[in-house]
């Protein structure tokens, strides 16, 4: 086995990939470029598909390169690099091809020198290691953004809106909500369910609760909105079974909502203490009757705001420094096969 020694500085400047306009890998890299900011480092986020155009940077060790799930393809030609598992990507919605190769660029980034795959919760730790036998060398938690953290919430504000906010795909599960989020309001006069967020899905659910006034979507908005929606929120909902961690959970709970989710998914790691108060889950069968009891619980819950202690940016963009000085001291390990012989 080979240790490949690194510079033990911190890095010059950051390279970070992001991802779509609205979603949690953006919202990764746009902390992650927040808090390098407030350290001091310059950083830089471009797209994943740009990564390879950057070969110098690659291969320069004096920049920390941070590669989202989409640029761990990356990993053989990079040099002091750390790549994320943001989580595991489902067949069912992204075809064996697509989930096949992103398991494939995690096994890879384990096994290259110069990098380090980490995980944003336990739950993608997990599976990665179980159903694919790649261990990560790290967890680090998502960061939630400033705007986020200013303080001014007024906990006695009218909050008459159940919310969801991300992508309308198919594996996001909201649009199968969408009858029992419709109960709810029948059963709470002057709730209103606002849907964030742009994808495939959007036309077919707008169809679906055409003529329904109570019924608003929003598509793409700043994160000043996103907060101030949340701010106006008495329950965030979600349908994603095997969501990576769900930072979209964390922000909601730091404005003070109530977050109903099923029961699966690095989100119910983030605040297990308030399982059941605060936190509600229901079934992965997503089962009317027992979905709808559910969330009957977390529309009548008193919520306050979740402390936001270490999930600032500053403090993740800190912990990647720390991973990075970690095993800039201790040498990158060579694990590729020849160096194991």
């Amino acid at each position: 086995m080979v240790t490949i020694p690194m510079p033990s500085h911190p890095p010059d400047r950051v390279l970070i990939t992001g991802g779509r306009e609205i979603g949690g890998v953006r919202s990764f890299a746009d902390s992650l470029a927040e808090g390098f900011s407030a350290l001091g480092i310059p950083s830089r986020i471009i797209s994943p598909g740009r990564i390879i155009s950057e070969l110098s940077e690659l291969r320069d060790p004096r920049v920390l390169k941070i590669l989202s799930t989409g640029a761990v393809y990356a990993a053989p030609l990079a040099r002091r690099a750390i790549c994320i598992a943001h989580g595991v990507p489902g067949a069912a919605y992204n075809g064996w091809a697509r989930m096949a190769l992103i398991i494939g660029s995690y096994k890879l980034a384990h096994a290259c020198s110069g990098t380090q795959l980490v995980a944003v919760s336990q739950y993608t730790a997990s599976q990665l290691e179980v159903f694919f036998g790649s261990p990560v060398d790290e967890i680090v938690l998502n960061a939630v953004k400033s705007v986020y953290l200013d303080g001014s919430i007024d906990t006695l504000a009218e909050r008459n809106y159940i919310t969801y906010l991300g992508r309308l795909t198919t594996a996001k599960g909201i649009a199968r909500l969408l009858p029992v989020i419709r109960d709810i309001l029948d059963e709470q006069p002057g709730l209103r369910m606002c849907i964030v967020g742009e994808g495939p899905e959007k036309a077919s659910m707008m169809a679906s609760v055409s003529g329904d006034p109570r019924f608003e979507f929003a598509g793409n908005i700043s994160d000043e909105a996103a907060r101030d929606q949340l701010r106006r929120t008495r329950l965030f909902i979600s349908g994603h079974k095997a969501e990576g961690f769900g930072i979209t959970y964390l922000e909601a709970l730091s404005q003070g909502c109530a977050v109903a989710m099923p029961a699966g998914g690095g989100g119910v790691e983030i605040a297990l203490d308030r399982v059941g108060t605060q936190v509600h889950l229901f079934p992965l069968s997503f089962d009317r009757q027992q979905t709808l009891a559910a969330l009957r619980n977390a529309v009548r819950s008193d919520c306050t705001p979740l402390p936001m202690k270490g999930y600032s940016a500053q403090d993740v963009a800190q912990a990647y420094l720390n991973v990075d000085a970690r095993f800039s001291q201790s040498g990158y390990i060579d694990r590729s096969p020849k160096a194991l012989k």
